[in-house]
């Protein structure tokens, strides 16, 4: 196959390129990981802290250039989601919140959590299945299962846009996917016996709030919230700082219990004191990766481009809106083979000098969160389409694994890279 001459390894510039934006994001890394441990030598509970940031539009990214916070790219056989700036909060929800309020949904239709998506039973209404039909029956009532699975995970990744969306875009097509399923299989059966009737009143399914039985194991509730981590007292988190178990290193704390902070609740803000427990890690062999693979060295002003991204040991299917009150919600978790569940971000931010660091607080110019319910134990690759950077300059695009409430995931050994990739891109 040719390879694109865009492609990383071909061009030596690209590799000094990022070369340099590795270095220097390691270099910075190591500058604060310095910095924190000397101010760690003081006891940081009585510490002054600064007031928490002002509330700040969200990232120009936020939604696409459809006005959508969430598209679909269809790629090697899947569906592509990009969560559009994270599910950010709008001004006015950020500043509800800091008044002490919730953030509301922009859209109060959208499915409450932990809905999911009840279809009449069919095995269970059909007649005594002959002998010559039940192979062709079975894997058509197999078919209906695969179909409620693959609309509960689009009622998860888009729920929050709202009763009109879900039903146009999710129960709609699911009744059509339905009707024919069952057609085939009222014809299976008439082939060899009596036609069964009525069979295409099933096709029709609701939205059931509460009743998805996977709830309680994926989202750890607000107070005493087991292995998964509430906000407050979050299961693992019981000892309340101090030297308990500290290997002998005078731990300063291992959970909220003395901190002066408020607890964090889900939602995107500062000075609070996150209670949810750090959860599963994998074997260092397991540990996530990932590498921007293909990028262009340089673009025009508005010109839209793709980033090709590389992952291995990410399974891309956990992603908890972060506008919505998923933010440091869950614990780490791992599937059956040990690897992180979770999704990955991407993001590119113009940088106004080269030789300082920027502000951390900054909006990007882009930024989407990714998942579709692949990656494994072998690289697979997603392009991220960038609809256009507005302005001249030095681009810093930057990738970025995230478990399902969006931490960097954690590694067995001190010494492992996390699973980041930095480019530089110049905008003309």
């Amino acid at each position: 196959m040719r390879r694109s001459p865009r492609a990383r390894r071909s061009s030596g510039n690209a590799r000094s390129k990022r070369l340099l934006a590795v270095v220097g994001t390691l270099a910075v890394f190591g500058g604060i990981v310095a910095v924190t441990q000397i101010s760690s030598a003081g006891d940081r509970r009585t510490t002054t802290r600064a007031a928490a940031a002002s509330c700040v539009a969200p990232s120009p990214g936020a939604t696409s250039n459809i006005g959508s916070s969430t598209t679909q790219t269809w790629q090697n056989g899947r569906w592509v989601r990009n969560h559009w700036g994270d599910g950010q909060m709008s001004v006015a929800e950020c500043q509800s919140v800091k008044a002490g309020g919730t953030a509301t949904n922009a859209n109060t239709n959208a499915a409450p959590a932990g809905s999911t998506i009840a279809c009449p039973d069919v095995a269970s209404k059909l007649p005594q299945v002959p002998a010559a039909a039940k192979a062709e029956v079975d894997r058509n009532l197999e078919l209906l299962k695969t179909q409620i699975d693959e609309a509960n995970k689009r009622l998860v990744a888009e729920g929050r846009n709202g009763g009109q969306f879900i039903q146009n875009a999710i129960l709609g097509p699911l009744a059509d996917k339905r009707r024919a399923t069952l057609s085939r299989i009222a014809t299976a059966i008439g082939r060899v016996a009596q036609r069964p009737q009525g069979l295409e009143q099933l096709a029709t399914c609701q939205l059931a709030v509460g009743a998805n039985p996977n709830a309680g194991n994926n989202n750890g509730g607000n107070n005493n919230g087991g292995q998964n981590g509430g906000n407050n007292n979050g299961g693992q988190n019981g000892n309340n700082g101090g030297n308990n178990n500290g290997n002998g290193l005078g731990v300063l704390a291992k959970d909220c219990g003395n901190s002066r902070l408020q607890p964090h609740d889900g939602f995107q803000n500062g000075n609070r004191c996150v209670s949810t427990a750090f959860g599963e890690v994998g074997a260092a062999a397991n540990n996530p990766s990932l590498l921007i693979t293909q990028f262009p060295n340089q673009v025009q002003r508005n010109q839209a481009f793709q980033l090709r991204v590389t992952t291995r040991n990410l399974v891309r299917d956990r992603f908890l809106a972060a506008g919505q009150g998923g933010y440091y919600l869950e614990s780490s978790l791992l599937n059956g083979q040990g690897l992180v569940r979770g999704h990955f971000h991407t993001a590119c931010r113009m940088l106004n000098s080269t030789r300082q660091p920027p502000n951390p607080q900054d909006v990007p110019a882009f930024f989407v969160a990714t998942e579709d319910g692949r990656g494994g134990s072998q690289p697979d690759d997603v392009i991220i389409q960038v609809p256009g950077l507005p302005q001249a300059g030095t681009a810093q695009c930057s990738v970025w694994a995230g478990d399902g409430s969006h931490r960097i995931p954690m590694m067995e050994r001190a010494n492992q890279t996390p699973a980041i990739d930095v480019v530089r891109i110049q905008v003309n």
